[in-house]
């Protein structure tokens, strides 16, 4: 152990017991401790109003043995903050970090602050499986589990971050091409939070002075102030690297591999990537996301733009184990791929994000296609304002198809099963089934011209589908089409609830609704298992669909207001609809509205015999 440290001074962070990862001594348990305050931070601070302190709450923090070691993860709104801790004043109980939060330490709703944990602290070194090491006495600390002695417990402490690493040079022509890896397994890899926070690119193996410098946020080419370092990278985890790199690849394979066990994500397609196929992998138990496209943004980067990319019959489960806003498939700056026949579950938070741009500014991303994805159990009830698939920003031609979305659960807020979020335009979204989540399964913040056909949509906690603001927010808009006024357009959907409401507007600030008629809808056949009549309404809050409506609308009332006027009422006669069986039967009356069954029997990951790529890729792929 002493020679490792000196070979590796930072030690490691992650450790692998017979091929499982256990967890590092933390407190409490099972649970969370609450921020008291945060001194000269008042409680309605912007949110961006990040610390690098705070108040604990008596009882709950102390000066742990190496504090310098510890850290604490402020879990809120749709991020983790992981802080390293370098002082503690008893006297006052303000906890110091050497990174700054990213956001305030504020939760997501209510008057409090954030919760956190207490992570690798030797006094919560209790229970078998826990380990932790002591870098100072260079001594590695393991509760043995039932059964494990030294002769039948391997154990495997990873000190390597990245597994293959490839750069071309995109901005002057030079690309790599023509690789092919298959059938090959990556395991145990550590992880370490980027330096600084906020950066787009990171290269672990460069000196700190080396490093490959971005001076700007990717939303808003904010210049980063100097020397500062985050306790976390934004929305999605967007700062962490993979375990595998690419940049500047073209017309390259990864296929049937396995990446477990490491501590970012599973694989990163950065600038300049197009051509390459990511294909029937099995990406599970990392510390970040599993797939991540990122290219220039940027008007005088284009070279190093990012597209046309497959991403495709992919196991991607038990991520987000250590940034825990990590996603299943993250599309930030990158335009023309094809996201497909992938199985995505058991993260904390979203999982297929596609755009990284908030609101109506240019965006790289469009024509991107997700289809026949299978995703499902996420969230955990840790972090907030998720959703199956994500979507920012204008984005024509990009399309959302034949995914089976279900079993999201939120924190606070925000467990969505589609979620069209700020300035979501022109995306066409048909033939999903989404069920079972704790908001609506069907989200869209702000947005223009979506459309929204041939899906079905049950069982949201608070509501089917949910407009937020309308276009009282369609500001900014920089494109063609200023006089349309509609967000989005709801035909030949199938809407099922159980005593719930239906459509839901104006979730929170009462700018959108519905009686603005912000929106297009008819065609479709609406069914409340309860036997109660079919309800929408305005100001949607609590858990229970039908709390807190500031105005409920019946179906007379709503064809008063000229919406839905040959939309039905109506038992659609699914097979089984309380086995989440939505296949209709022959007499079906939406079969009479124009409404398609839908076909999951090829959702999620297909045989390497069934796999059917486009032309180009597939004689691509026989050449590899």
């Amino acid at each position: 152990m002493t020679d490792l440290l000196r070979r590796h001074p930072g030690g490691f962070r992650q450790l692998f017991v017979n091929g499982a990862r256990r967890p590092r001594a933390r407190l409490p348990k099972n649970d969370y401790y609450w921020i008291e305050a945060i001194p000269g931070i008042p409680q309605d601070a912007p949110f961006d109003m990040g610390t690098d302190y705070f108040k604990a709450k008596k009882g709950d923090f102390r000066n742990w043995k190496n504090i310098e070691d510890v850290d604490v993860v402020a879990l809120h709104f749709w991020s983790e903050e992981r802080m390293p801790v370098v002082a503690y004043d008893p006297e006052t109980r303000i906890v110091r970090s050497s990174r700054k939060s990213v956001y305030v330490l504020n939760d997501d709703i209510g008057n409090r602050c954030a919760k956190y944990y207490i992570d690798n602290v030797f006094e919560g070194l209790t229970d078998p499986g826990e380990w932790y090491l002591d870098r100072k006495e260079a001594k590695l600390f393991y509760i043995p589990m039932s059964g494990q002695t030294i002769k039948n417990t391997e154990i495997s402490a990873p000190v390597l971050l990245q597994f293959m690493r490839f750069e071309g040079n995109p901005e002057e022509g030079k690309f790599i091409e023509f690789l092919s890896f298959r059938d090959l397994a990556f395991e145990y890899g550590d992880w370490i939070q980027p330096r600084g926070g906020m950066q787009i690119k990171f290269n672990p193996y460069l000196p700190a002075d080396a490093q490959k410098k971005q001076d700007f946020y990717p939303i808003t080419d904010t210049a980063i102030p100097a020397k500062v370092e985050y306790a976390g990278g934004g929305q999605a985890a967007s700062n962490i690297p993979g375990s595998i790199v690419m940049e500047g690849v073209r017309n390259c394979l990864i296929e049937n591999c396995r990446i477990e066990h490491a501590g970012w994500y599973g694989i990163e397609l950065g600038y300049g990537c197009s051509g390459n196929l990511v294909s029937g992998n099995i990406l599970s138990d990392l510390g970040g996301g599993g797939v991540k496209l990122d290219g220039a943004f940027l008007d005088e980067t284009w070279r190093s733009r990012t597209f046309n990319n497959i991403i495709s019959d992919n196991h991607i489960h038990r991520c987000g184990e250590i940034f825990m806003s990590s996603v299943g498939v993250f599309l930030q700056h990158t335009f023309g791929n094809l996201v497909s026949h992938n199985h995505i579950h058991d993260l904390y938070y979203t999982g297929i994000s596609c755009g990284f741009v908030w609101g109506y500014g240019v965006n790289v991303s469009r024509e991107n296609r997700i289809e026949k994805n299978h995703i499902h159990h996420l969230g955990k009830r840790v972090l907030s304002d998720m959703g199956g698939i994500y979507i920012l920003g204008i984005q024509p031609g990009t399309v959302i198809r034949g995914n089976l979305v279900h079993d999201i659960e939120r924190c606070n807020y925000g467990g969505w099963g589609l979620y069209l979020d700020e300035g979501a335009s022109h995306v066409i979204l048909e033939n999903n089934i989404t069920y079972n989540t704790g908001s609506q399964t069907f989200h869209q913040h702000y947005g223009r011209e979506n459309i929204v056909r041939n899906n079905i949509f049950a069982f949201g906690m608070e509501g089917l589908a949910a407009l937020s603001r309308g276009n009282r927010s369609n500001r900014r808009y920089l494109h063609c089409g200023m006089n349309i006024s509609k967000a989005l357009t709801f035909e030949r959907n199938i809407f099922v609830t159980n005593g719930g409401v239906v459509y839901v507007g104006a979730l929170a600030d009462n700018t959108g609704n519905l009686e603005n008629c912000d929106f297009i809808s008819d065609l479709n056949l609406f069914w409340d298992l309860s036997g109660s009549e079919v309800v929408h309404g305005n100001g949607v809050h609590g858990k229970s669909g039908r709390e807190n409506l500031t105005r409920a609308f019946t179906i007379d009332d709503w064809k008063k207001l000229g919406m839905d006027i040959h939309s039905i009422v109506a038992d659609p006669q699914f097979r089984d609809v309380l086995k989440f069986d939505f296949r209709l039967g022959k007499k079906s009356p939406a079969i009479a509205l124009g409404f398609k069954d839908i076909d999951m029997s090829d959702v999620g990951p297909r045989s390497p015999a069934q796999r059917i790529y486009e032309p180009d890729y597939q004689r691509r792929r026989a050449s590899l």
